[in-house]
């Protein structure tokens, strides 16, 4: 069936180009100096703004309309998407990024048990196992982190995890949906969730104003798309295996930018997630020699 074949091979594609544009949060929350909630406001207003156009672009009309007229299913991803987006900077500022990191590469395990529990979906034995090797690579990647790291974050992070895998398993399960239309709203709602508590919007420059804008549209905006999208062709397990190598992408951007090399843990651990993501996308190829 090479309809199927090619709907796997678009959804591998998508959900690895939405791990390497959410890999960069970590470099521009570094290339910003403000309070969680005002880098929120903005990055939202854009991420959902991008989207907006893209689904005028795309869909015309009738995108707009998915916007406005959002089906139940819509709201509880975007919602989900919210909770993760208003946790994920304040984590990021509060402990450490490999500490945040870590606790990304658990969602496969958890989008698989939610997909089992919710859908009934089994889990492969390969993504199984390839997800236990990213896991370790990642524990390798953290096992040189400071003990008095802040445990909000970690909380927080957790919470993100946790939205997020939920989010991934309720893309797949309601696929007639606008899904991208759902990623739109959610950064909107991020916005109106942060103004309230965002201290420096009216301190921010036009030079802010710019790092903001590709904040929005390159990290939440792109990757959110991308996600919903290859989301709905890949099993949810393999779909957050696949988002895992936003973990050893997110130093080497920070490298590239501030040249902080990373450390020998840093590389090994990375090499670990990225050869298990690889390793469990040959395996699916080879599963399905006649669908290339």
């Amino acid at each position: 069936m090479p309809d199927i074949a090619a709907q796997r091979r678009t959804g591998i594609a998508l959900i690895v180009a939405a791990a390497v544009a959410w890999s960069t949060a970590p470099f521009f929350t570094r290339l910003l100096h403000f309070d969680s909630w005002t880098i929120l406001f903005w990055r939202g207003l854009f991420g959902g703004g991008a989207i907006a156009l893209f689904l005028t672009a795309t869909q015309g009309g009738r995108g707009l309309r998915d916007l406005i007229a959002m089906r139940p299913s819509g709201w509880l991803v975007a919602v989900l998407s919210t909770i993760g987006m208003v946790t994920f900077i304040p984590a990021l500022q509060l402990t450490s990024v490999a500490n945040v990191a870590i606790i990304v590469a658990v969602q496969p395990f958890a989008a698989a048990a939610i997909a089992w529990i919710w859908l009934r979906e089994k889990a492969l034995p390969r993504t199984l196992a390839a997800s236990v090797v990213a896991f370790a690579g990642v524990v390798v990647t953290v096992s040189g982190a400071v003990a008095d790291t802040d445990y909000r974050g970690i909380g927080l992070a957790c919470v993100m995890m946790l939205a997020l895998s939920v989010m991934t398993v309720a893309i797949r399960r309601h696929r007639a949906s606008s899904m991208v239309a759902a990623a739109s709203l959610s950064n909107f709602l991020g916005s109106l969730v942060s103004l309230p508590f965002a201290d420096g919007i009216g301190s921010v420059t036009t030079a802010d104003i710019g790092v903001l804008a590709m904040f929005g549209f390159c990290q939440v905006g792109l990757g959110l798309t991308l996600f919903t999208l290859g989301s709905r062709l890949l099993p949810s397990g393999q779909a957050s295996l696949i988002a895992t190598l936003e973990t050893p992408l997110m130093p080497f951007w920070v490298w590239l930018a501030f040249a902080e090399v990373p450390s020998l843990r840093a590389l090994i651990g990375g090499a670990l997630v990225m050869g298990a993501v690889v390793a469990d996308i040959a395996a699916e190829r080879r599963a399905h020699p006649a669908e290339r």
